[in-house]
């Protein structure tokens, strides 16, 4: 069921880009057949006015013939012939068929085509007059053109239909001839408008994917609000609504670490103190008295949890400071080596209570101006001593710890590395160890897991990557000498710090 959920939401999602081109394309191709149709209809009207004005010639012609044949007939009352003239006239082609009628007023024939059907006007109209309309001859449909004429006769004159009918084969050519130089066109300016259509509305919406990809390049840690002057007006009152949320989710997560620090400072006088009152309590015991060796080795354990509570607390403060970013406002050149030493020495004592021989390597006391890096003292002391602590709990008595700061002349660097003789870090936890409270299973070394995540993070704000790796990869491949089988591959930590020289110059 959870994988049927998604799957179903990501089906009902819509598209904006699919809404948008959807609307916008469905009246185009609604519009097309009605422009088919409109085209058609309009090209029929425009086929039927040269071959109405060629029949309604055809028809007068034909009158003026008859009435001048018929003015010297001796029997006007009989069926007249053809009129010569009229042959020409009414000669057809291949696809086209001409029919004429004459016949007198109460439907007397005179000529032509006996079955050709009446006009079924109301009123005839007037003599001269010409009509048109559209009819079936022979189960072909024709055009139709019609004129009553006044015929004069030798008592007086007779009134007389004269039909000329024409098939529509040239008639259907010519219109079918125009819709094909219409529709044609259209054929190939339709997929062309869809696509034209299509580009700009991908450059229009090109500004929502830009704002996409400035949110997705943003760092997990940057809450600051989104520029409204780089999103188009439309979607401004989602960047504000977006900038809102920001602003009240970066009040919360301030909230919360300014809560955790002071409960963190709270807690270090407290922890303080009863770690004192239990190396004094031991102090004031007999050791020889019997009962009293339970009680001792309880406040033992009082003292060791609260060391290391404090110790827990004091790590919470600096992954709190590390994650301030006003921290770089107060960036200043620092000499790496100095700092570096500074820490060694901090943690001699440590060293020594756990027989580790932990050393220094790199410049002395020499002009070191070339090896300044810029950064927050506090926190790459920080970063340096986390680093140092790691190494201290996890190599075993005898071991070798060794703080190293070398110049990397090619690449403009400082380069600052920690290595322990150790059991070293597996590759597949090699990430995760830089995870808050993360800590490897079966090292029996007690801790926060909060020391190298206060590394990375502090590395971060510096510009500079952790590099993790075996400090002795030949023990893992099973050759080594005996003095480090004993130990184990250990871990060293590479860090490169771009020198202030450097970072002017580039």
């Amino acid at each position: 069921m959870p994988d049927i959920l998604p799957k179903r939401k990501r089906e009902q999602q819509v598209s904006l880009f699919g809404e948008i081109l959807d609307w916008m394309l469905a009246p185009l191709l609604l519009l097309w057949p009605m422009s088919v149709l409109l085209t058609w209809l309009v090209a029929q009207g425009i086929a039927n006015k040269p071959f109405d004005r060629e029949l309604g010639e055809a028809v007068a012609l034909l009158a003026r013939q008859i009435i001048a044949d018929s003015a010297a007939a001796a029997a006007p009352a009989a069926p007249i012939g053809l009129p010569p003239g009229a042959a020409e006239i009414l000669r057809g082609d291949g696809e086209q068929r001409l029919y004429f009628q004459v016949q007198a007023a109460g439907g007397r024939y005179l000529a032509g085509e006996r079955s050709l059907q009446l006009p079924n006007d109301e009123q005839p109209p007037p003599p001269g007059e010409l009509r048109f309309r559209d009819d079936t001859f022979r189960s072909e449909a024709v055009r139709v053109a019609y004129m009553w004429v006044d015929v004069p006769v030798a008592n007086g004159r007779m009134l007389t239909l004269v039909q000329v009918a024409e098939t529509l084969g040239r008639r259907s050519r010519l219109a079918t001839e125009i819709i094909k130089g219409v529709i044609v066109p259209q054929f190939v300016i339709l997929p062309i408008a869809v696509l034209l259509v299509w580009l700009a509305l991908a450059r229009g919406i090109a500004p929502l994917n830009d704002l996409q990809q400035r949110i997705r390049r943003r760092d997990s840690s940057d809450l600051s609000p989104i520029d409204e002057r780089e999103a188009p007006e439309e979607v401004s009152p989602l960047v504000r609504a977006i900038n809102d949320l920001l602003a009240r989710l970066d009040q919360s997560i301030r909230s919360q670490k300014q809560f955790i620090a002071d409960a963190a400072h709270q807690l270090k006088t407290p922890l303080a103190g009863l770690h004192t009152q239990a190396e004094l309590a031991q102090r004031g015991l007999d050791a020889a008295d019997p009962d009293i060796r339970q009680l001792r080795s309880s406040l033992r354990h009082i003292s060791a949890s609260s060391h290391r509570a404090a110790h827990m607390v004091n790590q919470l403060l600096a992954m709190a400071r590390a994650e301030n970013k006003k921290q770089h406002a107060g960036n200043e050149a620092i000499d790496l080596s100095q700092l570096a030493r500074e820490t060694v020495q901090h943690f001699v004592p440590q060293a020594m209570e756990k027989r580790i021989d932990l050393g220094y390597e790199g410049p002395q006391s020499r002009d070191t101006a070339a090896l300044a890096v810029s950064g927050h003292r506090v926190l790459l002391r920080e970063l340096i001593g986390n680093l140092v602590d790691n190494a201290l709990a996890y190599t075993p008595p005898g071991g070798v710890v060794t703080v190293r700061i070398t110049e990397d002349p090619f690449g403009q660097v400082v380069v600052l590395q920690v290595e322990d003789s150790g059991p070293g870090i597996a590759a597949a936890d090699r990430e995760q160890v830089f995870q808050p409270f993360f800590r490897a299973l079966d090292t029996g070394v007690e801790g926060s897991g909060l020391g190298l995540a206060i590394v990375r993070e502090i590395a971060e704000q510096h510009g500079v990557d952790v590099e993790l790796e075996d400090a002795n990869p030949r023990y893992r491949s099973g050759v080594t000498d005996q003095a480090g089988a004993a130990f184990g591959p250990g871990a060293l930590f590479t860090l490169r710090f771009r020198t202030i020289a450097n970072q002017a110059g580039g």
